[in-house]
């Protein structure tokens, strides 16, 4: 009985002895396993010299070892001269200069005279989409390039010279940005992904000289260059090794071929020889014979070819490109059938089975809205109108973009329905009765239809009926849009407008400005200007409105004695907001950075820096949609103010109907203000119904950036709307105001307790 009673009271630590037991006892084994891994390690180390054949002894004591302090890692202590002035270390922006990351792949083509409007287009118009960077190279001087692309002219037609000078700038310009140099002439036909992805499976710590190698006319049989008709692949290791003897090899090297040249230059200086497979990767050209038919070439050389020669006119160049791309667009769809084979067999063993599968099979599955206020809307369509237009109409014509988007898909739901039923069944559509789409983040565009169809049968019999499609246009692979570079050392000048209406303000707007960016000495100047009223205008002498805000400045200039605050005084009727920022342009050099505020504007140094970031001289503006704070008295309702980061979202709201903040270059203003004044002649009142954002949009080419800014916020405060502004300027600073009480929970709270105070 004591013991069961005894057993009975170890049974629950059984499971703990056991368990240290069983560890003991594998780390004692473990342990003896690592005392005879010694041995085994010295024999590792004499089987790395054989391997290499004919290593020295030293290398194979220099394997990393007990006694080896150079291969253990020690901290090197901190110490600055104290005798030499601190100097503040600039990093880099992005993380991939300071690690020294260099661009994939650099293409150079070769072109000529003849070809530069030919065949280089060709080129151009079938690969250059592929690349990041492609430039053309030619020997002309002061030659028109064609659009679209991007020349380099050396001035000096001889092949030999053409090539040096190609080499002598690759280096010059690309040497430290590029991993891989691609050269090619006009007449080759090159595969642009089949490129890519060679170099991705190369390693770039190597010389790598890959093309199409060829024997040297009565030369040695071992030394072999590439032949140009083919393109051939430079490492950038290789580049640099070469870029020393350059002149060396223009001076003492004779030939008549550019590509013979340079393989000779390479091989007398750097013993390295052209090569058609490297580490497994295999360089496969095809020469094209004369009068040949793509369509009709069936041999695997061709079908596999990287590059492809010679390549005698653009018609040819173009059908080239249109056979090689309906290859890979059906490499494609087999390996998706093939991916999705795979998925469908490995869901059915899941715990969920094929009910988790979803459609279309390997795409993401729609987006489930956690509440009604995350559900994404249908668009209604139809073939002639949509139902959901981007000026708020109920109804609008169908056409551009979204009609071509609308035809594609109702040709893509017939071609499916055919590939389905045929030869049984062959539809036709007559009339598209219903469609919607949506845009679902997760995996795409999203459609339905609803479509009256007319299904034949085999003998002809014809019968009509309805059928509705869903469809998915999915997101494709996301790509990096190569992007000017841009510093936060930029000087912003913000200008601030201000009319009679807007005193109340200015003491906190220039509290602000003094706080975050003269404290901090942020690289930000300001401008004022002072919008008087014609009435105002006349009694300045006598009683200035603005004689506070100047004195406020005065305040601030004498607190800050290296800051000068300019003001500009304008006289008008209406402050229109395109007439205002023409006389600020004309005061300021080209390069100016402008920040045009409005006086709840609250600075800080986190939106400097992203309006910095965010606008790009000759290429793009920012127009920040700022963050509006709702009525107090409506929210709060005596209240105190909340301080949590979800309410202080919860009460307020990106303004869209505001653009009285702009960040642009002056420049980029100029530029489309001289298109609006050709456009307009001396309609001077057109002026008073546009904004800088509708100059930019209609009379410059730049990218027009228009995102939320959570780092703008301002508080609630009623604008005062001028009624001689146009409708649509009067109408959106309306809606402004409106939406900027508070939201429809607010207002529902603040009508339900009116009512209730009525009703009692």
């Amino acid at each position: 009985m004591r013991l069961a009673a005894l057993l009975a009271a170890l049974r629950p630590a059984l499971p703990l002895v056991l368990g240290l037991s069983l560890g003991c006892s594998l780390s004692l084994l473990r342990a003896s396993w690592s005392q005879g891994g010694g041995e085994e390690l010295c024999l590792g180390a004499a089987g790395r010299a054989e391997l290499h054949g004919g290593a020295q002894p030293e290398a194979a004591e220099a394997w990393p070892g007990q006694g080896h302090e150079d291969f253990r890692p020690r901290i090197v202590p901190y110490y600055r001269d104290p005798n030499k002035p601190y100097k503040k270390v600039l990093r880099t922006r992005y993380i991939q200069t300071e690690l020294g990351f260099h661009e994939r792949l650099f293409v150079a083509v070769l072109t000529s005279r003849a070809t530069l409007n030919t065949l280089a287009v060709a080129v151009n118009k079938t690969i250059a989409h592929h690349f990041s960077r492609l430039l053309y190279f030619t020997g002309l001087r002061s030659a028109k390039v064609p659009h679209g692309m991007v020349l380099v002219a050396h001035g000096d037609e001889r092949p030999i010279w053409l090539m040096y000078e190609t080499m002598y700038y690759i280096h010059q310009h690309f040497g430290s940005d590029y991993d891989w140099f691609y050269i090619m002439q006009d007449d080759t036909y090159a595969q642009a992904e089949q490129v890519k992805a060679l170099v991705t499976h190369l390693s770039i710590n190597q010389d790598v000289y890959l093309g199409r190698a060829e024997e040297f006319i009565g030369g040695d049989e071992q030394a072999r260059y590439c032949h140009g008709g083919f393109g051939y692949l430079l490492s950038r290791s290789l580049l640099l090794k070469l870029h020393p003897h350059l002149d060396s090899c223009r001076n003492e090297i004779l030939s008549v071929r550019p590509d013979e040249w340079l393989g000779r230059c390479i091989i007398d200086f750097l013993g390295i020889a052209c090569v058609s497979q490297l580490q497994g990767q295999h360089y496969r050209t095809y020469e094209l014979a004369k009068n040949a038919d793509p369509e009709k070439e069936e041999e695997e050389d061709f079908q596999a070819a990287i590059a492809v020669h010679p390549v005698s006119d653009m018609t040819l160049m173009y059908r080239l490109h249109k056979h090689f791309s309906r290859i890979q667009l059906e490499r494609a769809y087999q390996e998706i059938q093939e991916l999705q084979m795979q998925i469908r067999n490995l869901t059915s063993l899941t715990p969920a089975g094929e009910a988790s599968l979803t459609w279309p099979v390997g795409i993401n599955s729609p987006f489930l809205p956690k509440s009604r206020f995350e559900v994404i809307s249908w668009d209604y369509f139809t073939e002639q109108h949509l139902f959901s237009c981007l000026d708020g109409s109920p109804k609008c014509e169908l056409s551009g973009a979204s009609k071509a988007d609308v035809s594609d898909i109702i040709e893509s739901a017939l071609e499916q329905l055919n590939s389905r039923y045929q030869p049984l069944l062959r539809f036709s559509k007559r009339q598209l009765l219903n469609g919607y789409r949506r845009f679902d983040p997760t995996r795409g565009m999203e459609y339905t239809l609803d479509l009256l169809l007319e299904a034949v049968t085999q003998k002809g019999h014809s019968h009509v009926l309805v059928k509705r499609v869903s469809l998915v246009r999915p997101l494709s692979k996301v790509e990096i849009i190569p992007m000017p570079y841009v510093t936060e050392a930029t000087r912003v000048q913000l200008v601030l407008p201000l009319t009679v209406q807007d005193l109340d303000f200015v003491s906190n707007f220039l509290d602000m400005y003094a706080m975050n960016t003269l404290d901090t000495h942020d690289n930000a100047l300001l401008t004022l200007l002072f919008i008087y009223h014609p009435y105002d205008a006349q009694r300045v002498s006598q009683v200035d409105v603005f004689a506070g805000v100047k004195a406020m400045v005065g305040e601030l200039e004498k607190r800050y004695a290296e800051v000068k605050i300019p003001w500009i005084s304008v006289k008008t009727e209406v402050p229109s907001q395109v007439k205002l920022m023409d006389i600020v342009s004309k005061k300021h050099p080209v390069d100016t950075l402008f920040f045009l505020a409005s006086v709840w504007t609250e600075i800080n140094m986190e939106f400097l820096n992203r309006c910095r970031m965010n606008t790009i001289s000759n290429w793009q503006v920012f127009f920040p949609v700022h963050f509006q704070e709702f009525n107090p008295a409506l929210v709060y309702r005596g209240e105190q103010t909340a301080s949590s980061s979800t309410d202080f979202l919860r009460d307020g709201h990106f303004d869209r109907h505001s653009f009285a903040e702009a960040c642009f270059y002056n420049s980029d203003y100029m530029t489309a203000r001289t298109k609006l004044a050709a456009d307009i002649l001396d309609r001077d009142e057109v002026l008073e119904s546009m904004e800088v954002f509708d100059v930019f949009l209609h009379y410059s080419g730049l990218h027009l950036f228009r995102a939320v800014e959570p780092g703008l916020v301002q508080k609630y405060a009623l604008r005062s709307c001028n009624p001689r502004l146009s409708e649509e300027l009067y109408h959106r600073c309306v809606l402004s105001n409106l939406e900027g009480l508070a939201s429809r929970s607010h207002l529902a709270m603040a009508l339900f307790e009116q009512e209730q105070a009525n009703s009692t």
